[in-house]
């Protein structure tokens, strides 16, 4: 490929590859991200043939993580995350902190110094946006609770991994590594402290100035009346707000572009903004599975069998039962506990990031990248898998009550409506599933009418706010029979699905009718 354009030739190899290998995938039944890692594989270095640029591949797939970042902020107004901070910060400490410890003891296992042993904890405690992404998409849990816990748990992730690639390069030496002091002779504590200092003044920037001057410059640009002007002004506020926010405050391209959808989310013009750039997003998040794929030496999977195994056991088995017990143990309900655990039980492109610096450092061991690699790219694989499996897996735990109440013990009284002194249960009522942008409208219709309702809802922020309010609420999943029961669905005039999920809704309409025919 030397007589041909480089980057080209690197996007044309990528993109036939996928589409071949993701065709084959679901011809064969397979999630097509199989498909793209397989094709990854074939046009990579270490497969005999065509043999596409890694590097400039690399470079390409950071670009579909800034625009899928990008399209999270905008579907995601801060907000959102807040609501979930509790638990995003404890869920991503907790979690990264036992797969850290116990990736470290791997390492150890397998006779590595302690340096390169933390790396491989490290790496491996990382989840990938983009696969996450991609799995809450398809199980149509984005913008539910569960998605945004997820999000939120992932972007802390992200930020303690800018900590740690700051604090390596001068703590290398104390480990075995190579590395020297920080730069500036600040000290490992001074960098921190200057990092997240300069990603707290770029976040102040874009919440004061940004959120006013983005809408305003994309009203303007719409004005024009100019669709191409358009999508050319989203992709540039995206793409050069992340590169900004990495050469001036030293923040990720990946936290930069998702502030920047996030004052982008605040306009009017949002979801136009969303839809232009979804093309180049889906594009260019391809080619991040392919460039995965390309880092993989097939011949390190046949003679390491059983420290690849050790790592594929460690992301996809420890990784989400420590996800599973933190979510349940904040009191969340069953399908968030195992939607979360599930999306984000892989790693992915900071993993990489991380393995190449401690590499550079002299910490990781030459083996220890491709141990990295095949275990994000097995885990990648089975991800798919997991999600699949979280349906079927919540089913078997609702026909064991016992078992159930076990898990959801700590959501405490939010499954159960509130008796006060005096008052009969609500009879001729409407139970309202789902209290986002749309049931915040009906509710209160419902209420100026003097139509008494009941709220089931995934976010338990929401549930404890309308309690508050003296609104009856109910903390769950309203397609389970046993919320409906609890919301009184015999007695009840009507049910209102206000959520985005058409199979939740057929399964409400299915279960609210076996209980009241005439509902």
């Amino acid at each position: 490929m030397d007589h041909e354009p480089l980057l080209i030739s690197t996007i044309a190899a990528g993109l036939t590859a996928a589409f071949v290998g993701g065709v084959a995938a679901r011809r064969l039944r397979l999630p097509p991200i199989v498909g793209y890692l397989l094709a990854g594989v074939a046009v990579g270095p270490f497969t005999p043939g065509l043999i596409a640029d890694t590097a400039v591949a690399t470079e390409l797939a950071e670009i579909g993580v800034v625009l899928l970042m990008f399209g999270v902020g905008i579907r995601l107004s801060i907000r959102d995350l807040l609501a979930v901070g509790t638990i995003a910060v404890l869920g991503a400490v907790g979690q990264s902190a036992v797969t850290t410890l116990l990736g470290a003891g791997l390492g150890l296992l397998l006779g590595w110094e302690i340096g390169g042993a933390l790396v491989l904890g490290l790496a491996l405690s990382i989840a990938s946006t983009v696969v996450l992404l991609r799995a809450l998409e398809d199980l149509h849990e984005f913008e539910r609770a569960p998605g945004r816990i997820a999000v939120g748990w992932s972007i802390v992730q992200d930020l303690l991994t800018v900590g740690v690639l700051v604090l390596m390069p001068a703590l290398a030496p104390l480990l075995g590594g190579s590395g020297g002091t920080a730069a500036g002779g600040w000290g490992p504590v001074g960098e921190l402290a200057l990092a997240l200092a300069r990603a707290g003044i770029f976040a102040a920037l874009m919440v004061v100035v940004g959120a006013r001057l983005v809408p305003w410059l994309l009203a303007t640009v719409a004005r024009e009346g100019s669709r191409e002007l358009f999508t050319l002004g989203v992709l540039a506020v995206a793409l050069g707000i992340a590169v900004l926010s990495s050469a001036v405050f030293g923040v990720s391209l990946a936290l930069g572009a998702f502030l920047a959808g996030a004052v982008v989310g605040e306009s009017d013009l949002s979801h136009q903004a969303a839809a232009d750039a979804l093309p180049l997003r889906d594009a260019f998040a391809v080619l991040f599975f392919v460039s995965a794929g390309m880092l993989f030496d097939p011949a390190f999977l046949l003679s390491h069998p059983l420290p690849i195994l050790g790592v594929v056991a460690l992301v996809v088995g420890v990784k989400w039962l420590a996800g599973f017990v933190i979510v349940m143990g904040l009191g969340h309900p069953l399908r968030a506990g195992l939607t979360v655990a599930a999306v984000l039980a892989q790693v992915g492109e900071f993993s990489f990031v991380l393995a190449t610096l401690g590499r550079g450092l002299g910490l990781l061991p030459a083996n220890g990248f491709q141990l990295i690699v095949a275990g994000a790219l097995i885990s990648i694989t089975l991800n798919p898998l997991l999600c699949a499996a979280i349906e079927p897996l919540e089913r078997r735990v609702r026909e064991r009550p016992r078992l159930l109440a076990l898990l959801e013990r700590g959501t405490g009284d939010l499954g159960r409506l509130a008796t006060r002194a005096g008052e009969e249960p609500a009879r001729g009522h409407a139970i309202l599933c789902g209290y986002g942008r749309v049931g915040r409208i009906i509710g209160p219709a419902l209420g100026r009418r003097g139509f008494r309702f009941v709220v089931i809802s995934l976010d338990r922020r929401d549930v404890e706010a309308l309690r508050h309010e003296g609104v009856d609420a109910l903390y769950g999943d309203a397609a389970q029979p046993d919320l409906l029961d609890a919301a009184g669905v015999e007695r009840a005039r009507m049910v209102i699905s206000a959520i985005d999920d058409a199979q939740a809704t057929r399964l409400i309409v299915e279960r609210a009718r076996a209980r009241n025919p005439r509902i």
